[in-house]
């Protein structure tokens, strides 16, 4: 029998904390709340995580680098069934850590390294969604797509794929970030930032990410 390890009570602060703050945004739970979700005592917490910044800045950091992880995938990409599923997992990791847009311009406006660090990450998603146009371009799946173009359309994917869960939240405030809502919302998302490539695609591809989006309906 295979004894489990204990986690450590720094990586169930995190987990905890990921998700309270997920679940009721971040301006709304305290520390406090914190430690009592967790049944352990303050001063505990605050041994581990002095303010309520580092708790933030730690969970940024997770998310940082499983997002630069998956933004090497992008090289990758070739045909329409590729940059579905690339983008779903972009989506997929917005949702994981969807406090961070849940409540972006309030957390950006109180800590400075997620100011310098978000201007950086969307840098990164930019560069990503050109080498996806370029991989798309190599596959055959975009014939033509004018240089002048490519730089706007990146910068339009980023912005759909990065708020399109604020943009469910304000559609159905109540029910948009539920988790047995969140497969049909990520479907959609990967489909409506993917739609932007209809224009661009050959009959054929435009077919096939038509179709992908069927079987999600």
């Amino acid at each position: 029998m295979v004894v489990k390890k204990p986690r450590r009570t720094a990586e169930r602060i995190l987990e905890v904390t990921l998700d309270l703050f997920n679940r009721f945004g971040e301006p709304n739970v305290s520390t406090t709340l914190i430690s009592a979700e967790l049944n352990i005592s303050p001063g505990n917490l605050y041994y581990h995580y002095p303010a309520k910044d580092e708790l933030i800045n730690a969970l940024f950091g997770a998310y940082e680098r499983e997002l630069n992880q998956l933004l090497g995938a992008s090289d990758n990409v070739r045909h329409v069934e590729d940059a579905w599923l690339f983008l779903h997992m972009l989506i997929e990791l917005v949702w994981k850590h969807r406090f961070l847009y849940r409540d972006l311009n309030d957390l950006l406006s109180k800590n400075r390294k997620l100011e310098t660090h978000f201007k950086e990450l969307l840098e990164r998603k930019g560069q990503a969604m050109r080498a996806l146009l370029s991989g798309l371009q190599l596959g055959g799946a975009i014939p033509r797509l004018d240089p002048r173009e490519a730089g706007p359309l990146a910068d339009s994917m980023v912005v759909l794929q990065s708020y399109w869960l604020s943009y469910e939240y304000v559609r159905d405030p109540r029910h948009a970030l539920e988790p047995d809502r969140a497969g049909a919302a990520l479907m959609r998302g990967a489909f409506h930032v993917l739609s932007l490539l209809l224009p661009y695609l050959e009959p054929g591809s435009r077919e096939h990410l038509l179709g992908l989006a069927e079987k999600y309906r």
